[in-house]
């Protein structure tokens, strides 16, 4: 029975609060350029996680596009100077 006490405790002390979401959610909004540079401050924290979840995939579509584009470019380079762009970015 002391391990079920310890587990409750343990996971009670965990529980993230209300006003530790509202906080994230807040700094998420912040974050936000589709949100951010709307007139109402008003936005439901469900619209916010919608939001983000999209905009997450949007930036993943512009890595793959521009990795895509680098990828063409250092095939479409002498093997120096892919050599030369490929150190760089692996600092």
């Amino acid at each position: 029975m002391s391990s079920r006490r310890s587990r409750s405790r343990q996971s009670a002390a965990s529980m993230i609060t209300d006003d530790q979401i509202n906080d994230l959610v807040s700094k998420l909004h912040q974050l936000l350029p589709e949100i951010r540079n709307r007139c109402s401050d008003k936005v439901s924290a469900t619209r916010v996680l919608q939001e983000t979840c999209s905009y997450i995939r949007s930036l993943h579509r512009e890595v793959d596009d521009l990795s895509e584009r680098l990828s063409e470019l250092l095939d479409n380079t002498d093997s120096t100077q892919a050599s030369i762009i490929r150190s760089l970015l692996m600092q």
